[in-house]
């Protein structure tokens, strides 16, 4: 014998479009903060890379006498020398200027820069 069953199982048209309606909150609220801390990131790392840059620069000058002012570029800090591996790249497409001995290095990304 066959049962006819007036209600079937599953889920209605209302209850799809109110998941669909807080799965589209959820991600407008987490989307901006996703992108937030990937430019934090980027920031926190090209800092680092200054820093590095200093770091190799101040090493640099003083095995090789140099005194506050004098000129410095990277094939002076990367290769044989070993003070740096390789040429550091700003992770969000900036470009580094090493700037002379007694001076930070700067990246030309707004917010950027050595404190």
């Amino acid at each position: 014998m066959k049962r006819n069953n007036k209600f079937t199982r599953g889920f209605t048209l209302v209850e799809i479009m109110i998941v669909v309606l807080i799965i589209g909150i959820l991600m407008a609220i987490a989307v901006p903060n996703f992108v937030k801390a990937r430019d934090s990131s980027r920031t926190n790392s090209c800092i680092a890379n200054l820093k590095q840059t200093d770091s190799a620069k101040e090493q640099w000058a003083m095995d090789n006498k140099k005194d506050a002012g004098a000129a410095v570029a990277y094939t002076d800090l990367v290769g044989a020398t070993l003070y740096m591996k390789s040429t550091p790249t700003c992770p969000s497409g900036g470009t580094y200027t090493v700037n002379v001995i007694g001076t930070n290095p700067a990246c030309d990304k707004t917010g950027h820069v050595l404190p």
